[in-house]
């Protein structure tokens, strides 16, 4: 076959698969990465900026050609009734997600580190430290994003749509006799070949054996352990997000979470509820703080339209091990939309001094999508787009 004709079939062949899925109007996204322990590949990115979290189900992302966002399609986020697929705080409880995340590390970051970075970044879950898409801890940032919610959904939903995440430090690490360590990563690594940890708690790693009293090993010859009785270890595995924006119990909400602890305390469970609780009056424990930035009622919140928040936060600055508050934060959140083709703009949280942040050496970084909390089982389905920071 001649270049030319080649080339003529390439580019018609190219066309095509375009046409085919503008046509089919919804496109699932199905790539996965786990942020934490992963690279992401090259084909596990999304328009350059994004990589998923959560269920591979084809419905629970995907590229929208029917609901677009300035000339764009959107994202489309689906859970279903039975999609939840994370184990809840509570014994029994369950969480659902479908998510974005701007923050990941691909193999490029770690292209000039030593040839072990990459093994360690796994065990010490920092992975994505190494990448793109954080903040600094202390530091001022704006964000942008706009969510398109349906008429269909139900004003029962539990879900967050928007999160900035904290990037905890599984080096630090409490002994069994309470003490408070900084390991390096080295020291860490050494630890954990010595037992397993399950979210913050140690365990014991205990030898498989088979009935003859042989050692079991994978397919690679080594020996494969199973997780053994606590330990009294614990390490730091971060807490409630210290921004979220969400629907809960017929209230759409602005929550802002502070932890000044140095190592969070995972049973001090200060989040206060969107529901109850006043605007501007948090709920605090010895070490945290959970303010409701803003409330209002889900059937007020505007529906079948774009709706665009602007961010700006100056977050908390902390006093690292001495679990002290250096400077309280500020959050400005503004809405806007367009209801019966006028443009509506409102000052939903005006420049407020507020607690907001962890107490990490590291700092931030942006999700949206569908965290369902709270065991809820609702269908929820929203569309979003738009996002920018700087």
């Amino acid at each position: 076959m001649k270049k030319s004709n080649l080339l003529f079939t390439l580019l018609l062949s190219s066309a095509i698969s375009v046409m085919a899925q503008t046509s089919s109007k919804l496109i699932p996204l199905t790539e996965r990465v786990n942020v934490q322990t992963d690279s992401a590949r090259v084909n596990q990115i999304i328009d350059h900026c994004w990589v998923a979290v959560g269920t591979k189900k084809t419905h629970a992302i995907q590229r929208d050609y029917t609901v677009m966002f300035n000339r764009q399609p959107s994202y489309r986020f689906e859970l279903k009734a039975d999609d939840n697929t994370l184990q809840g705080y509570a014994e029994g409880e369950t969480k659902g997600r479908a998510e974005f995340s701007y923050c990941y590390a691909t193999a490029a970051d770690f292209k000039n580190l030593p040839v072990d970075a990459y093994r360690k970044a796994q065990i010490t879950k920092t992975v994505y430290h190494h990448g793109k898409g954080a903040c600094e801890q202390g530091s001022s940032r704006e964000y942008q994003f706009s969510i398109y919610v349906p008429t269909t959904l139900d004003e029962g939903v539990s879900t967050i749509f928007a999160q900035w995440h904290g990037m905890p430090d599984r080096t630090l690490v409490q002994t069994p006799e309470g003490e408070i360590k900084q390991l390096t990563v080295d020291e860490f690594v050494k630890l954990d070949e010595q037992m397993t940890f399950k979210k913050n708690m140690g365990h014991d790693k205990v030898l498989k054996r088979d009935k003859a009293g042989t050692p079991v090993t994978d397919k690679a010859g080594n020996p494969v352990y199973k997780i053994g009785k606590a330990n009294g270890w614990l390490v730091e595995q971060g807490g409630y997000p210290p921004l979220a924006f969400g629907f809960s119990n017929g209230w759409f909400y602005i929550k802002a979470n502070s932890d000044r602890k140095w190592l969070t305390d995972k049973d001090d469970r200060c989040n206060v509820n969107p529901e109850k609780a006043e605007v501007m009056q948090p709920s605090t424990s010895a070490y945290k703080a959970s303010t409701i930035a803003y409330k209002q009622p889900f059937a007020q919140f505007p529906k079948a339209c774009w709706v665009t928040f602007k961010v700006h936060i100056d977050w908390t600055v902390y006093g690292g091990e001495a679990e002290t508050i250096l400077k309280p934060g500020l959050l400005d959140v503004r809405m806007s939309y367009v209801e019966k083709g006028k443009a509506v703009e409102k000052k939903l949280v005006d420049r407020q001094s507020i607690l907001i942040g962890r107490n990490d050496k590291d700092g931030y970084y942006f999700k949206f999508g569908i965290y369902r909390v709270g065991n809820s089982q609702v269908p929820v389905c929203y569309n979003l787009a738009g996002y920018a920071e700087k």
